[in-house]
């Protein structure tokens, strides 16, 4: 059982860890550009790096349920891999966000369409799932013997 979820456990402590990161980087920009709570405006340097950690915590649910179902009922393989390039894109956003509004735009396509694409594969899982479970077809064992034809 445990082997089965190891990637994505892997992933999720390095999502909190990454969250954890960016939580840092707002506490120091309050201190470099003397924002003392509960304010959150008066200097637009401090307000790109507030924001750029307030959206990633707004996507991180949406990152880490997605990873879960798409690793528990398609691949725990590929949701790793996704799960990795999600991490790195919003390592990218962060970063770019935190320069530049301008700069936060290509890691966030990016690491949207990772977000999109754990989505579809989670979404895939679970009706595979349901339809082997409650129809008794399972479409991608049926593909899988298509393909191989």
């Amino acid at each position: 059982m445990l082997e089965d979820v190891a990637l994505m456990a892997a992933i999720t402590i390095l999502g909190v860890l990454q969250q954890a990161y960016f939580s840092l980087q707002v506490i120091y920009a309050r201190r470099r550009f003397h924002i003392s709570p509960p304010a959150v405006s008066g200097n637009e340097d401090f307000e790109r790096v507030y924001r750029a950690h307030l959206n990633s915590s707004e996507y991180f649910p949406m990152f880490l349920s997605t990873l879960w179902i798409a690793g528990v009922f398609f691949s725990q393989a590929l949701a790793f891999c996704i799960g990795v390039l999600y991490l790195y894109g919003r390592h990218k956003y962060f970063k770019g966000y935190s320069e530049s509004a301008l700069k936060r735009l290509r890691p966030m396509y990016f690491s949207a369409a990772m977000l999109w694409v754990l989505i579809g594969l989670a979404s895939i899982g679970v009706l595979n799932q349901l339809s082997s479970q409650y129809l008794g077809y399972n479409p991608m064992t049926a593909a899988r013997s298509y393909v191989e034809l």
